[in-house]
């Protein structure tokens, strides 16, 4: 299709590259979506399937289809407090969880020794593999096509965005479009002292749309990561290592998956020492990062190894984990030892440590960095405050992590879609989902630095457990059209043979004489009185499975169903209490806060929340409570305000 583009369609549109009187490009429309999504990252997948599988008619770009799904950095997906993201998005119809467990090559549950709060599941990927699978997940997909191009400007009429311009001049019309650059925007690689404008991996950089941006007024800023070398398998000596092999039984990441049994590599473990750091610090003068040549701000949680060094001086060594980045590939990641030194230093401290006396390295490790938006100008449905049905998600937004990325691309996805429905947006609060916490984090808090998400930060992260997500989120999913009627099926099922059983349970009492010796064999204290099997069940020494041998009456109820029964009797005390905080929570953003208040005319306001407030404009007065600077006595002057209006009729 090849229509000629009319400029007076566009008047008042802002452009990378101003078209003047002088010079005006021949332009041409190639097609018109519902939704268009620039960058097919782990964002921009999310967000593509997630429109398509709601009725919208999408495009997915990205600058080099080899980068959709790409794994720049660790080959990995989970990890602490990112596992409960991942089975999240599972949960919620999205593809990062069932195309993990089609990819793992090894998998953990971390934190295992701790409640299970914070049990997260982690599983090594074969980051081509990963790639492979999701390309063909998205090339099925009913209603969304993939072009390889580069967006070079959001076309914007009357402050709303209407499609998206390309390098190659062609123009795509759209109702909508999410935006999820990664770190393509502007990047720009440090190696040393040298620089150059690129993408990850060597791809081409986005530098025409990050203009483009910046004229439209969007408030852009400058962030940094890094990702370690990778060397050659053969290179390495295993036998100085530490091995790390994955868990016996995998637990996959999708509710939809089934029993998963598959022949897990090993990962390995050694430390950098003195002789490592001695080197790394001669050479801080030669490293992007303390050479000034950096003005991106880098993620505090995942620091270069010569920022380690610096930061952590009294430290004698450091963790390196060696990880395989797949089954048909030499390569080998590094993690924990990112660096903007020169590839001269990275040689020499690499060889310094236990294992890696030899080392053949076969990328050198790099800094980026790259453009991302203020997410403080983002509504929760991370539609843009600024420009009307402009969505945007990842790391664009300033977080880091690929599944950080994947959430905000499945809701923005979700939103779009709603938007375009006349329905109200989808936000999951803080007490809902992790991935509430996230975009309630980044959207009402602000960040200045790469966000990511840890279980810390989740006040009520006994209720947001990985193993319920199915639970909380899936019905939801079901209602917005995303999730299956096979997944909303297998979540019916689960609930019901969770309170079946839980009821059984209850009812089903035991006695000392026909108990007592198969409590001492599982190490259990002996009974003086007669008890329900779910009192029993209660005992830290207890659980489900190995009171088998006490329960003839047990029937067959899933492993998952049997996991949320026993964390619900174990823990049912410690529920309750949470349950209780999010009531008042509820009611605290129930409160909501008229969108024209001003707060100049808030008497007994201290300056700096005038200015907090005014500035983020809150939807709530639990959102209020949230922002920096706010304090508990300016949340009492703003309630009272508020009640004041409504008792005049102000509102």
């Amino acid at each position: 299709m090849r229509k000629m583009f009319s400029t007076r369609c566009f008047h008042g549109s802002a452009w990378g590259n101003d078209m003047t009187e002088e010079k005006k490009t021949e332009e041409y429309v190639m097609g018109e979506y519902d939704v268009v999504v620039v960058g097919a990252g782990h964002a921009g997948c999310e967000a593509g399937l997630a429109c398509a599988r709601m009725g919208m008619k999408t495009l997915l770009l990205a600058i080099n289809l080899e980068s959709l799904a790409m794994m720049p950095c660790n080959p990995s997906i989970g990890g602490t407090g990112k596992g409960h993201l991942v089975r999240e998005i599972d949960a919620l119809g999205g593809e990062m969880g069932v195309n993990i467990d089609k990819t793992f090559i090894q998998s953990r549950m971390l934190n295992t020794a701790k409640g299970p709060a914070v049990h997260s599941l982690r599983a090594q990927a074969d980051k081509h593999r990963y790639h492979v699978e999701m390309k063909k997940t998205i090339e099925k997909q009913p209603m969304l096509d993939m072009k390889q191009g580069e967006a070079t400007a959001l076309i914007v009429e009357n402050s709303r965005v209407c499609g998206v311009r390309m390098k190659t001049h062609a123009v795509y019309r759209a109702r909508a479009v999410v935006l999820a650059t990664g770190t393509f925007l502007g990047g720009k690689v440090f190696i040393g002292d040298s620089c150059y404008r690129s993408g990850p991996n060597g791809l081409a950089p986005s530098v025409e749309l990050a203009e483009n941006l910046r004229k439209l007024g969007l408030p852009m800023r400058r962030f940094k990561t890094g990702t370690p070398a990778r060397a050659y398998s053969s290179s390495l000596d295993y036998s100085k290592m530490i091995r790390q092999d994955g868990d016996e039984k995998i637990v996959p990441f999708s509710f939809m998956s089934d029993e998963l049994d598959i022949d897990q590599v090993p990962c390995w473990l050694t430390y950098t020492n003195e002789e490592t750091h001695d080197i790394i610090r001669k050479n801080f003068s030669r490293s992007a990062l303390f050479g000034g040549q950096i003005e991106g701000v880098g993620p505090r949680y995942c620091p270069s190894i010569e920022d380690k060094v610096n930061r952590f001086a009294d430290k004698k060594r450091h963790q390196l984990f060696v990880e395989p980045e797949g089954l048909d590939t030499e390569e080998m990641y590094l993690q924990g030892m990112s660096s903007s030194l020169p590839e001269d230093v990275q040689l020499a401290f690499y060889k310094t440590i236990s294992g890696l006396e030899d080392i053949r390295i076969v990328r050198p490790a790099y800094a980026i960095e790259y453009d991302c938006i203020d997410p403080l100008d983002l509504k929760q449905s991370l539609e843009n405050k600024t420009v009307e049905n402009l969505f945007c998600a990842g790391q664009f937004n300033g977080s880091s992590g690929y599944e950080e990325a994947a959430a905000q691309g499945l809701m923005a996805g979700i939103n779009a879609a709603l938007k375009l429905k006349g329905k109200n947006p989808f936000v999951l609060d803080r007490s809902e989902a992790y991935i509430g916490v996230l975009i309630d984090d980044m959207t009402v808090k602000g960040t200045n630095e790469p966000y990511r998400i840890m279980t810390s930060r989740a006040e009520y992260r006994l209720l947001l457990r990985q193993d319920n997500a199915d639970i909380r989120l899936t019905e939801k999913a079901y209602k917005l059209g995303i999730a299956t009627e096979e997944r909303y099926q297998r979540l019916l099922e689960t609930k019901r043979q969770v309170k079946e059983e839980g009821e059984r349970l209850r009812s089903t009492f035991v006695i000392p004489s026909g108990v007592n010796d198969e409590l001492e064999k599982l190490g259990s204290a002996p009974l003086n009185n007669k008890i329900s099997l779910a009192e029993l069940l209660k005992r830290p020494e207890l659980n489900y499975d190995n009171i088998a041998v006490i329960d003839p009456g047990r029937g067959h109820i899933s492993e998952h169903a049997s996991t949320q029964l026993e964390v619900q009797i174990k823990y049912q005390g410690y529920i309750d209490k949470q349950l209780a905080h999010v009531a008042r929570f509820k009611k605290l953003e129930g409160k909501k806060i008229p969108d024209d208040i001003d707060y100049e005319q808030v008497e007994s306001l201290r300056i700096e929340a005038v200015q907090k407030l005014s500035d983020r404009r809150p939807e709530s007065i639990g959102q209020a409570s949230r922002i920096s600077g706010v304090s508990p006595a300016d949340i009492n002057v703003l309630m009272v305000y508020l009640e004041k209006m409504r008792r005049t009729g102000g509102r």
